[in-house]
């Protein structure tokens, strides 16, 4: 049986949470003894990583059995090391693995559209049956219940249920400890250390703090930069056009393996004088195709990031648009089509000009910012990424 919130100043919002949580638990009793994939995005974050692990203890209560998967790489410092000190048990998806094994989808901390495996499951007829997210409501897929709210953080949610009674912690049981530190971890990632967070997201820190392995939590944090990320900033300040407030910077090719180092590239921008708005971005080789990565991160409050990216790059179809994101970040990925392979270094020098001044020239239109001049052709970063 669910609990109540007891410090709840609004008891509209208290039985409306209470009414989430029920609703779930009892979906959940009614899939007893199945078999679910939680889809994580592509490139797996804090947050993300955190909520599947609270579903997947969830689930453990009613005997069903979950797979946390993603398609894509880990890549980020802190996110390598949340998996190995918390023991995350992600999957990573080839084409050898059989998605029929399962018998419905779980989306965390996405709704489909930054998840390749979510084309994939549908083509093997594994239907979605959860969304928990924090985004912005993007319309592609539906799923027997779905919980998608304008909150800090889909760990804030997850707290959510665990306070309500879908899961008791106890600072006693290892497990316990180790997931009310990865959800720490995921709402203050989400929130920049919490001076985003909001009054849910303070409740859920404040239910969480007298669990967590602190010093777990400051090894995570404290990880270093690898030199190919301290390289890819140093390229970023190097070829940034810096106009109006606004920071925007190419970085060329790179390779799969690096791409979690452009929101970090991003991030330092915003730590220059008089910037409120920072977006970097790189072709990204993945399995022989290209795509353009990218992050945006803003802290003016004027600018909503999930429209900016979607009115600025579009999509390829009614719902599935080319980026998006929340209150502060945002990310994109733009495929590069038929253009992509490895040519030459002139052929690809040109190829990366033509993107790289189409998309500071969408960006700086959507800003209201005209150009004085064109930026100099910047050469391919690095040539890691040729096969």
């Amino acid at each position: 049986m669910a609990t109540e919130y007891l410090d709840s100043e609004n008891p509209e919002e208290m039985s409306l949470s209470s009414s989430r949580t029920r609703q779930l638990a009892e979906l959940l009793e009614r899939h007893r003894g199945e078999r679910h994939a939680i889809v994580l995005q592509d490139y797996p974050d804090p947050d993300a990583m955190s909520s599947g692990l609270a579903h997947r203890m969830i689930c453990a209560r009613r005997e069903i059995e979950v797979d946390l998967l993603y398609e894509g790489r880990v890549s980020h410092q802190e996110n390598l090391a949340l998996l190995q000190l918390l023991e995350v048990p992600l999957v990573r998806v080839t084409d050898e693995t059989d998605l029929r094994i399962y018998h419905h989808s779980v989306f965390v901390d996405n709704q489909g559209t930054t998840a390749t495996l979510t084309s994939r499951l549908n083509k093997v007829g594994v239907k979605p049956l959860i969304i928990v997210d924090h985004h912005e409501p993007q319309g592609v897929i539906k799923a027997e219940f779905e919980d998608i709210r304008k909150i800090g953080a889909t760990a804030t949610i997850y707290t959510e249920y665990l306070r309500n009674g879908l899961l008791t912690l106890n600072r006693s049981n290892p497990q316990h400890v180790r997931l009310a530190t990865a959800l720490m971890h995921g709402l203050r990632s989400e929130t920049d250390g919490l001076i985003l967070a909001g009054a849910e997201d303070f409740n859920a820190a404040t239910y969480l703090a007298p669990l967590v392995d602190t010093s777990l939590l400051k090894e995570i944090l404290h990880t270093k930069r690898s030199k190919r990320v301290m390289e890819m900033i140093h390229d970023a300040l190097a070829n940034r056009l810096v106009v109006e407030n606004y920071s925007i910077s190419g970085i060329g090719y790179l390779r799969e393996e690096d791409r979690d180092g452009i929101p970090q590239a991003a991030d330092f921008l915003m730590t220059e004088e008089n910037v409120h708005t920072a977006i970097v971005y790189g072709i990204v080789l993945k399995e022989g195709a290209e795509s353009v990565h990218g992050s945006m991160r803003t802290t003016k409050l004027t600018i909503d990031v999930d429209m900016f990216l979607k009115d600025t790059l579009g999509g390829s179809g009614p719902g599935h648009y080319y980026g998006g994101g929340r209150r502060g970040a945002g990310g994109f990925e733009i495929p590069v089509g038929f253009l992509t392979g490895q040519f030459d270094e002139a052929t690809m020098q040109s190829k990366w000009h033509i993107f790289d001044e189409t998309i500071k020239n969408r960006f700086l239109e959507k800003a209201g910012i005209r150009k004085s001049k064109p930026s100099p052709p910047a050469a391919p970063q690095k040539t890691e990424a040729k096969p």
